[in-house]
């Protein structure tokens, strides 16, 4: 990673054969982006530090000082804060790049991007070769991603769309298109508010029979309980449930 990002000179290690240049030299005038920082070991994140802070850094095997005029953009799928905590990221390193910090949301917190980004997958997969251009896709299939909280974030969302084109059928994507975890999620889902459902029917249903008694009987508890065929003691635990106690 170090030759990587600084480059090397020939010799300096075992198959370095011919000198190499690193990325922050071609990036000499111009911004390097490095993702996933978090991944980057401990002992050169003071290196990395000292080539932002100085914009200097020497080639592995050299001892020659390199200077360069390079903006850094850097991104993590981790809180760089809680790493910082943890001991595992540099504090210095830390503020020394967010300067101009952007957290992205998870894409389930940010719905109305989802049609947009799947318009953006087809036209990108039509310049691969998929016949995804003027691809259509169903209400059912729309609603299910719309739903679905895409715990792999953007990429699986890409994954979705390229799985969707490639079983779409008389170009189409339907429900039955789109990849197995999102229609189980759907399903199971449709099966929890079926059974919220029912509950509230049911509930509803004891309500009205629980509030006819009471007016018949005048309010009197116990001639309720009679009329209704259960005894006080569930009478009360029932208007408690449906918030008549």
């Amino acid at each position: 990673m170090q030759s990587e990002l600084f480059g090397h000179i020939k010799g300096a290690f075992t198959g370095a054969h011919t000198d190499r240049t690193g990325r922050f030299q071609s990036a000499h005038n111009g911004t390097l982006f490095l993702d996933e920082i978090t991944e980057m070991p401990l002992h050169l994140q003071a290196k990395l530090l000292r080539a932002i802070q100085d914009q200097e850094f020497e080639m592995v095997g050299s001892d020659k000082t390199i200077k360069v005029n390079v903006r850094i953009i850097s991104a993590s799928n981790r809180d760089l804060k809680v790493m910082v905590n943890r001991g595992k990221f540099r504090p210095d390193l830390y503020y020394r790049l967010a300067v101009i910090p952007l957290t992205i949301p998870a894409l389930r917190h940010r719905p109305g991007d989802i049609p947009v980004l799947i318009d953006h997958f087809c036209q990108r997969l039509a310049q691969r070769g998929y016949n995804s251009s003027d691809l259509q896709c169903s209400n059912d299939a729309m609603r299910m991603m719309m739903d679905y909280p895409w715990p792999g974030n953007v990429r699986e969302l890409e994954n979705a769309v390229e799985h969707g084109i490639i079983c779409a059928t008389s170009n189409e994507v339907t429900a039955e298109s789109l990849p197995q975890d999102i229609r189980e999620y759907n399903r199971d889902n449709h099966t929890a508010a079926a059974h919220v459902s029912q509950e509230r029917r049911k509930d509803d249903h004891m309500k009205r029979d629980i509030e006819a008694a009471l007016k018949q009987c005048d309010g009197n508890k116990a001639k309720a309980a009679q009329m209704l065929g259960i005894d006080r003691s569930t009478l009360w635990r029932r208007m408690k449930k449906i918030k008549l106690a």
